[in-house]
């Protein structure tokens, strides 16, 4: 009797115990996990803290009024990118006072603009060098021309700063950053609002030493930003090598007068 009911006492233990889910252990990432104080949170310190007041110049005002005219009223709140580019520009920098004051402007949640501001590297959440260089190391600035390694290395002997750090006289702050869109004048870089491109280790170097010498001599122009090879645009640097054909005319592509 015993040896008729074993197998199907076996048959019931193994649908029993496939009903108990199987723990997984396999993790998420390899990455080691990331302590709170390298994450998107806020730290008061004396130049950052809710207690500095912040409120727009006169002259930003118009400017707010401007962006706001450009949306229904009852969706402001979309004009938040704007105006805390805005806010930057004014203030140097995206404070916590500068997100708190476009949250009572725009009539958001503060946190909803802390959202906008810590997702979009495009905003500065600490002080930065009154020239922020920002050069691109992504793979075409890596291959084109001299490689953006030798950018780097460049720059930082030159400042005697690393990637993320600002100098002493709070001139120049300098970061690497993802792909900014110049990849056929490769390699290159962005000074505020400018890009400058076709760098080499010497006219990086030269152009540096002319933002720093136009602090003091009024006189010393800043180099126009674009290539720094020479061409004007993106053109090929060894001439037009194609389209150099006679443009075909109508003749080429009937004969029968239909066109």
């Amino acid at each position: 009797m015993a040896s008729k009911l074993a197998p199907f006492a076996l048959r019931q233990s193994r649908f029993s115990l496939s009903r108990f889910p199987i723990r997984q252990s396999r993790p998420f990432t390899s990455a080691s996990p990331l302590l709170s104080d390298v994450l998107h949170v806020h730290r008061n310190s004396p130049e950052n803290n809710p207690n500095i007041p912040f409120k727009f110049s006169a002259q930003n005002l118009q400017i707010v009024d401007e962006i706001l005219a450009r949306y229904p009223p009852q969706y402001k709140k979309a004009a938040v990118m704007p105006i805390l580019d805005l806010g930057q520009r004014q203030h140097g920098f995206t404070s916590i006072s500068v997100m708190n004051e476009v949250a009572r402007m725009l009539e958001m949640p503060p946190m909803r603009v802390y959202e906008v501001a810590t997702f979009y590297t495009m905003y500065n959440r600490e002080p930065v060098g009154k020239y922020f260089v920002q050069v691109c190391t992504t793979t075409p600035c890596q291959l084109g021309g001299c490689g953006s390694d030798a950018i780097m290395k460049a720059i930082t002997s030159h400042l005697g700063i690393t990637n993320g750090h600002t100098t002493d006289d709070k001139l120049f702050s300098l970061l690497e950053v993802e792909c900014l869109g110049a990849c056929v004048n490769a390699p290159m870089l962005q000074i505020n609002d400018d890009y400058y491109e076709d760098l080499t280790p010497e006219s990086v170097v030269d152009l540096l030493t002319a933002f720093r010498a136009a602090e003091t001599d009024k006189t010393v122009k800043v180099p126009t930003p674009g290539p720094r090879s020479g061409r004007q645009t993106c053109e090929n640097s060894a001439g037009l090598t194609s389209l150099t054909s006679p443009m075909w005319s109508t003749e080429t592509l009937r004969t029968d007068g239909e066109l």
